[in-house]
């Protein structure tokens, strides 16, 4: 087994970090102000950063996620993800490189499911990051665990979608070009087949961005946006590959997407951690450096190992998606999507309580990471059921019958 990281992604991965030291860290508090006193405008449509992603693109480091001849770099799922796990270190740093989501994931679908006239009018926009998008999923009356309660419905009348319903966490709404719509367009097919997805334009009449929804005191950046659809009409080819297919293609975007997501996780657990363990060799208390203290020394030492192991998790599951699919590493990509969701989260606590009233201030990304990081815990499927789907299936195994939920 080799453990080696091939030499051009490894040079990739030094560029990358060169490219935030110089560019990105130094910018990141001018941005995060210009998030708080603009809004609704967002740093992501920011001069600077419309600025470095030309640069991004010169340097041919744009788009990862996606193959070449849609556009980017046509990397492998274990070599997106070493660059993810770079790319994962700022908040800003996915946007500047072309892979934030959700515009990463609505490419992909795009990309794979659209037809000739959705790529022009929407994908190559969206690659190109000349737009960004949403993807209105999550509903407020419904469970996000369980979406085949999904109310949002669409009907065909007259080769026009007219689309009704309220959903909420549509995230990078606010400036957006278009949304991708999850909504029920056959009640009486089997449960998974009754679900399409559907482009729809930001200024559609009937589309109405009710309110950005405060997330534990904060509502700006792209924003997490309540959208109330009320007879929105929409071309019935804007629909999103075949009608009842949206389970099957939203598994398309989430599967991979989960391993993005995992790669930056460990890229801002590696951040705060470097940031503890900094500031705990200059930090004086009690007659002498934090670092001299068992505790902290403990906490340096759990960090590194939870840090390590879910960086090998998370490999191992890109490899495995790399060699046979995303099927195929199922189990796996559930198991990293909860653990490492966890160490993301015990990583930065042990930060911010080493830094103490520093950690919990904005003086440091910390603070900022831990609101986000939260959150890990519960998009793309939360740790409860990603947990209940490893244990039937290693349950099997042991003769536990297969039962419904």
């Amino acid at each position: 087994m080799d453990f080696a990281i091939p030499s051009h992604i490894a040079a990739m991965r030094e560029q990358i970090s060169q490219f935030l030291v110089e560019k990105v860290y130094p910018n990141e508090q001018t941005w995060f102000d210009y998030d708080e006193k603009a809004y609704p405008a967002c740093s992501e449509d920011h001069p600077e950063i419309k600025q470095l992603q030309a640069e991004v693109k010169e340097l041919g480091l744009w788009a990862g996620h996606l193959p070449r001849e849609a556009g980017g770099m046509g990397l492998s799922i274990m070599e997106y993800g070493l660059l993810n796990e770079i790319i994962g270190r700022s908040y800003f740093a996915p946007r500047i490189f072309g892979s934030n989501a959700p515009d990463s994931g609505n490419a992909e679908i795009l990309w794979h499911y659209g037809t000739p006239a959705q790529h022009e009018h929407f994908f190559w926009p969206l690659q190109q990051g000349d737009v960004r998008s949403f993807f209105s999923m999550t509903e407020p009356d419904v469970s996000g665990a369980d979406p085949t309660l999904l109310q949002t419905t669409a009907e065909l009348v007259d080769d026009q979608w007219v689309i009704n319903g309220r959903k909420w966490y549509s995230t990078n709404a606010n400036g957006a070009g278009f949304g991708i719509v999850m909504a029920m367009t056959d009640p009486n097919a089997p449960t998974h087949l009754r679900y399409s997805q559907i482009i729809v334009p930001a200024e559609a009449p009937g589309l109405t961005l009710v309110r950005p929804i405060s997330v534990m005191g904060h509502t700006t950046g792209g924003g997490h946006w309540e959208i109330e659809y009320t007879d929105v009409r929409v071309p019935a080819e804007n629909l999103l590959g075949k009608r009842g297919q949206g389970f099957a293609i939203a598994q398309t975007r989430l599967g991979p997407g989960r391993i993005h997501h995992c790669m930056r996780w460990l890229g801002q657990a590696q951040r705060a951690f470097d940031l503890m363990c900094e500031y705990s060799t200059k930090r004086v208390a009690f007659g002498g450096p934090l670092a001299d203290k068992q505790m902290v020394q403990h906490w340096i030492a759990e960090s590194a190992a939870e840090i390590q192991a879910a960086r090998l998790s998370v490999l191992h599951a890109a490899w495995q998606i790399d060699q046979a699919g995303a099927k195929s590493a199922r189990i796996d990509i559930s198991l990293i999507k909860f653990s490492v969701a966890a160490m993301l989260m015990n990583v930065l606590d042990r930060a911010i309580q080493v830094h103490g009233g520093l950690g919990v201030s904005d003086d440091t990304p910390l603070a900022f990471m831990w609101r986000q990081g939260r959150a890990s815990r519960i998009y793309d499927g939360p740790d409860e059921v990603h947990k209940m789907v490893v244990a039937r299936e290693i349950l099997k195994r042991y003769g536990y019958p297969e039962r419904k939920a």
